[in-house]
């Protein structure tokens, strides 16, 4: 199966993937974090490769109701709108993928578009943290836990400033790009 996974530099969805036997790459406008298939540059320039997957993790930093007290300010700028728009564009441009999911934190999206398939947390594939991540779901069957393990801990609220804060945030759980894999990889 060739799977594209968009907006991840690190590399975790697509290596699941691979370690599964499948053609992955991912892509981002930032350099990947480890070897293996990597596009640097903008998704819009390889979507249209005939993929039978796209797994996406649009930003969520102007979308996510974790930062709704900046909301008006990102909405006065533009942030939150080109946000809403990429995170459309990308429901749009992959109409001819046959399989889509679409990752993000609760977030404006809900409202603005339509509520998620699924809301799934790291607690229920091995991973002693809370984070609820959404997602829309296209040709996809829901996620099933793999692992439901105990010490749920807000662990990546908490996470002190720094400056690679927001990466160390919005990468996927390893618990979970593994159940990717093996729950939606069909070859």
């Amino acid at each position: 199966m060739r799977v594209l996974v968009a907006c991840e530099y690190s590399g975790t969805v697509r290596d699941a993937f691979i370690a599964e036997g499948h053609e992955a790459m991912s892509c981002d406008l930032l350099q990947t974090d480890c070897e293996g298939p990597h596009y640097q540059g903008d998704i819009f320039d390889v979507i249209d490769y005939p993929w039978d997957l796209m797994i996406a993790h649009p930003p969520c930093t102007d979308l996510a109701v974790s930062g709704a007290r900046h909301f008006e300010a990102k909405r006065m700028d533009g942030r939150q709108q080109a946000s809403v728009s990429f995170f459309m564009a990308l429901h749009r441009r992959s109409g001819h993928i046959p399989m889509v999911a679409i990752e993000n934190p609760i977030s404006i999206m809900s409202s603005l578009w339509r509520k998620p398939d699924q809301i799934i947390q790291p607690w229920q594939f091995g991973h002693g943290e809370t984070k609820a991540t959404c997602l829309w779901l296209k040709g996809l069957p829901l996620l099933k836990p793999t692992n439901v393990v105990e010490g749920r801990e807000a662990r990546i609220h908490k996470m002190p400033p720094s400056e690679d804060r927001w990466k160390k945030r919005s990468e996927t759980y390893k618990g979970i790009a593994k159940a990717m894999a093996t729950q939606w990889g069909i070859k």
